[in-house]
């Protein structure tokens, strides 16, 4: 039986998203990525296992994206955490075409972190390479049979969290993910914390807390990442979620460069 493929991300894009997909913004978008210092982005997942990318969207751009999430139309499927025991709260998976301003996240991020996951990967001993363009991988993805997209919002109450977690789906996963925060601590919310664990082979877990502001991104490791010890390098896991919201109400986006089963 032949396959149909959804669209790739980049063609087909959704346009009418109210300010959230224009081609000056998204030129400015990439102004803002170019800026990026990666050289201590990777220093910082080298040494932490995460990187924050201060003000990397607009308060507009946040406000745009959030109010996505109203659009069912947009999205291929919604999950009510506690239904799972993922915790509380839900999220929802956007459909192909992406909107434009997450498509423009996906491809122009993954570039630069395409070098540091083959550079982890090597010092793993893992023998999977990525490629250097977001659209090979994802080609890569759907001829495996992963041809859901995994650009998603997730929606907070009072009192939602998330459990600590790893974003895997599929056979091939990219080891590095972007989570932008879409709402302001202090203002919108209070609580809900971006939270790392860190599992090193026979020691306790160690515990990052990254504090987002709103238009902030973090990136960071989805599964494993390399530690130099010294006998050498080795492995360690890591998992993420959201801490207990005590008041109000938090969006974020997040973006995941693999595709799902």
């Amino acid at each position: 039986m032949n396959t149909v493929l959804k669209p790739l991300p980049g063609r087909g894009r959704v346009t009418d998203t109210k300010g959230v997909s224009t081609e000056a913004s998204n030129k400015d978008l990439a102004q803002r990525i170019n800026a990026v210092d990666w050289h201590d982005v990777e220093e910082d997942l080298n040494q932490h296992g995460s990187a924050m990318l201060p003000g990397l969207l607009s308060a507009k751009e946040c406000d745009a994206l959030a109010a996505l999430y109203a659009r069912d139309e947009l999205h291929r499927s919604r999950v009510v955490m506690a239904r799972h025991g993922f915790g509380r709260g839900e999220y929802k998976y956007f459909d192909y075409p992406l909107p434009d301003l997450v498509d423009a996240l996906r491809t122009s991020v993954y570039p630069r972190l395409a070098p540091v996951a083959n550079r982890w990967n090597e010092i793993m001993r893992i023998d999977v390479r990525y490629p250097a363009q977001h659209a090979d991988f994802i080609q890569r993805c759907h001829a495996a049979g992963q041809l859901r997209p995994t650009p998603l919002i997730l929606q907070y109450c009072k009192d939602d969290y998330n459990c600590l977690h790893q974003d895997l789906y599929g056979e091939h996963v990219f080891p590095l993910q972007l989570a932008i925060l879409l709402s302001e601590p202090g203002e919108d919310f209070t609580g809900g914390e971006f939270v790392m664990t860190e599992q090193r082979p026979r020691m306790q877990s160690r515990v990052e807390v990254v504090p987002l502001r709103k238009g902030d991104a973090v990136v960071f490791a989805v599964h494993h990442r390399p530690v130099q010890g010294t006998r050498g390098s080795y492995r360690v896991n890591l998992r993420h979620g959201v801490s207990r919201l005590r008041s109000g109400h938090r969006h974020t986006l997040g973006v995941i460069f693999h595709d799902a089963l």
